[in-house]
């Protein structure tokens, strides 16, 4: 069944630009063996928490620890030689072997301040030991390592060779076993907690942190503690640093600086990330007089002010208020937080905004003060903050993400950034933007939908009231009635919010597993987080009702996606021509039409190609991660090689999407009728306990009962699950002796018995059947339930269900989704491959339970499984409820845990008018 060919979305044209753009991905990651593994240790591949970086003649310099108190701190610097050589370029093809993350690179040829790569030691102080390494900096030729915590600088007066080579000169104390620190009263010869160092044209520059001051070397040092020559920040090398802010001078001006952590040259102009004035100094020559002025901010409108994304002062007025007075954004392009380091190649200027968490890009050097940056890497748009604004920042780690920035190199196309809470370098590469940042969707969802969700828990009274409030504008009230369970109160609230239209804005399903309500957005996107809800009680009320959050979350252009999803990649020039993989493929192509698509660098299998979109498999191996690159590559008819940017992609164990025609949501779903044959349900629930008898009957004249046996009942601790199986297969076993029925398991979460009329069309309907339970002792323990009472709604299976023919209230039928995620028993999870047709057993199912709401009421799930002869797409038979009123644009949704599906529509009939 063809259906990527009936769901393709049509994107609109978009202009490829080459550069750095906000929101893009990063291409590769150094130090992690995939994007958020975020693994603690120490070796040639895994990095601690790192901070600063250098590149220079083809190497890359990696300073191993930190201020930040992130940890591992691994008290090291390393080296990687050969960098065009070892990482792959930008348009080099990968081949498809296997490998789990091939841009997850990088292995140290030596380790400074260590004896081995392997060893992450505090050491005494020497000429071959680091105390917390900060800054590094390289011509090529020599090397230079700001040694923090040892107040040092170590010079190496050649590249070095071997792990723990010792440096051969020390500035900032008399030698190399020496750590002293000179207090509130610097010289000439000292330094206190110096952060950042850099060597240009056979100089030396020191950002010397805690003397609030930046320390220049006309040559670089050849002998131990040789003087500075040049001072900025201080009138002089001795002036007095008051330990007692409350006496300080920390007024900001062109000449003044407060902490500064880093200090680089493009030759010609010094760059000054002065973290405590939340501000970046350019002077457009390289002083040769004690505290020269700046020329140029970058953070602030003028030399005057540092205040912390100071939005007033540089970013432009987002609204007025309700007195007419202008409304600012929390941050802009042009605002700074602590910045950590500035780079610049005399063309562009790279700005680590660490306590924005996020790198800003200036595509030319600013010429005037309080200029705003033209891309934004971190962070989605330059007015978000995605890691303070989360409750867990920790948690907030992706291909598209840094947490406080630390330091930047650059080669000319590659854009390093230490990014040390996630404990890696994220490598960002120019390139042409063909690749929209949310341009990777689940391709039968298309939009992500922002949810909430509302817990019940506590004790049920009678006549207690439930209220949920949606934007504090609209109130839909649940009384608690006699009887009531824990998950009615549930379906009570689904049922009031649902109610005829149901709210405008917001869609509420239920998850009586988790006893939770989960409410969706209506329309996708970014617009349904602005919908806030609440819930309340009456003062007396002892049932309990909290919320999730204060409004919906989660809406966003781009969806999460499930390991083995089908997803759809829409932007510009992606291909030459339109290609199909051939109909019925039992493996799909990695190349199609000249293009190949990379996730985490495995070549993603290809069902079609064309200039504006793309659709493919996400690999099922990245289950393991919770955010993965994708960027695609081209091969032109013209026989240009090009590579769009890289965005992120995160990834989510299960984000289960509805295969639908086209249109605007709710859709029509794609759904077909099940079976030719008239069919019914029996639920199997509770728990097996020895004694009871379970009954069916057929007509009310054929009686089918089974009686649980002592060996039925699981051992404590067991799923209860195991029991009932064992009761539904007795059952199974006596029904298919009936002369005008057959039983089937349905094969998913809930023990269900899938009655089947023996005889096609008409001559199966109408069938009566029962179920009933008959304790041996006391109460019973498993519970039977009869979804309908008569056998119902044969129709021509495989049909579509369409206005002409739609589908029947209590009716199985069936839809097509992709994003379930992975499946079981293990011999279906062995045979979930990338890029191969599922072979392996019909009865499998999803690790997370699957439930499905259609009309605002519980349809039974029967099966969800992976179909076989497909690839990535997933088989949802749904028992309709038998009350549904005809509705020709019925709403159908499906869920797992807290994610909804996109919403659908089916037509309904009802043949019983009575029954809605």
């Amino acid at each position: 069944m063809r259906l990527l060919a009936i769901s393709l979305l049509l994107a609109t044209g978009l202009h490829a630009e080459f550069g750095f753009k906000t929101g893009q991905g990063a291409r590769l990651v150094v130090g992690q063996t995939t994007f958020t593994a975020q693994e603690s240790g120490v070796s040639p591949t895994l990095l601690g928490a790192v901070s600063g970086l250098a590149y220079a003649n083809n190497m890359l310099f990696v300073s191993d620890a930190n201020r930040l108190n992130a940890e591992p701190l691994n008290h090291r610097a390393l080296i990687y030689k050969n960098v065009s050589g070892k990482l792959p370029a930008p348009a080099d093809p990968f081949p498809v072997n296997g490998v789990r993350c091939q841009v997850c690179v990088g292995v140290a040829d030596l380790a400074l301040g260590q004896k081995d790569r392997e060893t992450g030691e505090l050491k005494v102080t020497n000429a071959d030991s680091l105390r917390v390494p900060v800054g590094i900096a390289s011509d090529g030729v020599r090397l230079a390592i700001a040694d923090t915590d040892n107040n040092r600088v170590l010079i190496w007066d050649h590249i070095p060779t071997t792990d723990g080579e010792p440096a051969n000169v020390v500035v900032g104390q008399e030698d190399f076993q020496k750590a002293v620190s000179t207090g509130f009263n610097p010289t000439a010869r000292s330094l206190k907690g110096p952060q950042g160092v850099w060597i240009q044209d056979g100089r030396l520059f020191v950002a010397d942190t805690s003397n609030n001051r930046i320390l220049i070397w006309n040559s670089i040092p050849t002998q131990n503690n040789t003087p500075a020559d040049v001072v900025l920040g201080q009138r002089d090398f001795t002036s007095f640093v008051q330990p007692d802010l409350t006496q300080a001078e920390l007024a900001p001006k062109a000449d003044t600086l407060l902490t500064p952590v880093s200090v680089t040259s493009d030759g010609q102009r010094l760059y000054v990330a002065d973290l405590g004035h939340n501000r970046v100094l350019i002077w457009n020559g390289i002083p040769t007089q004690n505290q020269a002025p700046a020329d140029i901010v970058v953070g602030q409108p003028d030399f005057e002010t540092a205040i912390s994304n100071n939005a007033r002062g540089v970013c432009e007025s987002d609204g007025e208020d309700a007195d007419g007075n202008p409304l600012y954004p929390a941050r802009c392009a042009a605002t700074l937080d602590f910045p950590r380091f500035a780079l610049s190649d005399g063309r562009m200027l790279f700005i680590a905004d660490g306590g924005n968490d996020r790198v800003l890009v200036f595509n030319q050097l600013p010429a005037q003060n309080g200029a705003a940056a033209d891309a934004v890497l971190g962070q989605i748009n330059e007015k978000v903050n995605l890691v303070s604004d989360s409750a867990f920042p920790e948690d907030v780690s992706s291909a598209g993400t840094v947490r406080t920035p630390q330091s930047l190199a650059w080669d000319g196309a590659n854009l390093y950034v230490s990014d040390p809470f996630n404990r890696r370098v994220m490598v960002f590469t120019a390139a042409e933007q063909r690749l929209p940042r949310a341009g990777v969707r689940n391709a039968a969802s298309f939009e992500v939908h922002a949810v909430g969700g509302l817990t019940v828990s506590g004790e049920i009274q009678n006549d207690d009231v439930v209220t949920v409030k949606i934007r504090d504008e609209r109130e839909y009230k649940y009384t608690v009635k006699e009887g009531d369970e824990l998950e009615d109160v549930v379906f009570g609230i689904v049922a009031a919010i649902n109610a005829e239209d149901g709210d405008p804005e917001v869609f509420a399903s239920p998850n009586p597993e988790f006893r939770t309500v989960i409410l969706t957005a209506r329309v996708g996107g970014e617009i349904g987080n602005t919908i806030a809800y609440s819930a309340s009680v009456n003062d007396t009320g002892k049932i309990i009702v909290n919320t999730a959050s204060s409004s919906l979350a989660g809406g966003e252009e781009a969806t999460k996606i499930a390991p083995g999803s089908i997803i759809t990649l829409i932007g510009d020039q992606f291909s030459d021509v339109e290609a199909v993989a051939p109909a019925g493929a039992t493996e799909l192509p990695r190349e199609l039409g000249g293009v190949q698509v990379y996730i985490d660098g495995i070549r993603a299998p290809l069902y079609y190609v064309s200039p504006k979109q793309i659709n493919a498999q996400i690999p099922v191996e990245v289950f393991d991660a919770e955010s993965s690159n994708a960027y695609v590559r081209t091969v032109h008819s013209d026989g240009r090689v090009v590579v769009s940017n890289a965005v992120a992609v995160p990834i989510i164990q299960y984000n289960p999407g509805i295969f639908a025609a086209g249109g605007i949501d709710p859709r029509p779903a794609m759904a077909v009728h099940s079976s030719s044959h008239a069919t019914g349900v029996v639920s199997v629930d509770g728990q097996a306990k020895a004694g009871d008898r379970a009954t069916v009957k057929i007509r009310d004249e054929r009686t089918y009962t089974y009686t649980v046996k002592t060996e039925d009942v699981p051992a404590e601790g067991q799923p209860a699950r195991g029991g009932l199986e064992k009761i539904r297969d007795g059952l199974i076993a006596l029904i298919n002796e009936d002369p005008e029925v057959r039983a089937e398991a349905t094969g998913i979460f809930a023990t269900r018995i899938r009655l089947v009329a023996r005889e096609p069309a008409a001559a199966g309907l109408g069938v009566t059947y029962s179920a009933s339970v008959e304790a041996g002792t006391g109460d019973a323990g498993v519970i039977l339930t009869a979804t309908t009472t008569e056998l119902c709604c044969a129709n021509e299976a495989g049909a579509l269900v369409t206005e002409s023919n739609p589908a029947i209230a209590g009716e199985i039928i069936t839809v097509y989704a992709t994003g379930l995620g992975l499946v079981q028993p293990d011999a279906a999870r062995s045979e979930q491959k990338t890029g191969l047709a599922y072979n392996g057993p019909l009865v499998n199912e999803p690790v997370e339970f699957v439930s499905s709401l259609a009309g605002g009421r519980t349809a039974n799930v029967l099966s969800a499984a992976l179909e076989p002869g497909t690839i990535g797409l997933f088989r949802v038979d749904l028992q309709l409820n038998s009350g549904l009123p005809t509705n020709p644009q019925t709403e159908v949704t499906i869920a797992q845990g807290f994610q909804v599906s996109n919403i659908v529509s089916i037509p309904v009939f009802q043949p019983n008018p009575e029954e809605e």
